[in-house]
């Protein structure tokens, strides 16, 4: 897939996206321009990261932009089977959970900070992250996002 935003469903999943944003954080997560196409071009084009999962028990991940298939080193097809809890290394997995879950409580969370990984094991930490809740047309909530565009990478010492 090299043009995702092309797509019916990644178009409609960005103005999801973008719409749920601006509920909760009374802005705009990007020039907003009317042109859902152009729109979902731009999310995947930013320069910051953007990444959500559903609402399954074990969430999959169902949207990275190009910022966010860059830093974990994943492919969209991989990207669309992993499920987000591999984001995180096991031992900070109990602090993203609690994360998403004041999330869910709250609406959405903008101060979040916390170490990651990706899928060949490069950690990094990012800074300022935002995370809020996914609704769809009717408000039904559909899964969780995220974006930031602090990170740094981390050095294992020996």
């Amino acid at each position: 897939m090299t043009e995702p935003w092309l797509s019916p469903e990644w178009i409609l999943h960005t103005q999801f996206l973008l719409n749920s944003f601006r509920l909760w954080l009374n802005r705009d997560l990007l020039e907003r321009c009317g042109d859902p196409e152009r729109e979902a071009a731009a999310l995947f084009h930013a320069p910051f990261v953007v990444v959500s999962h559903g609402t399954q028990a074990d969430p999959i991940l169902n949207y990275g932009n190009a910022a966010a298939l860059r830093l974990w080193e994943i492919e969209i097809p991989d990207l669309l089977q992993m499920p987000s809890r591999l984001t995180a290394e096991p031992m900070h997995r109990d602090e993203r959970d609690r994360l998403l879950q004041r999330t869910t409580q709250n609406g959405y969370v903008d101060d979040y900070r916390g170490i990651r990984i990706s899928r060949t094991g490069q950690r990094f930490l990012i800074n300022q992250a935002i995370v809020w809740n996914v609704v769809d047309a009717d408000h039904n909530k559909i899964g969780q996002a995220a974006t930031f565009s602090e990170w740094e990478p981390l050095r294992d010492f020996v």
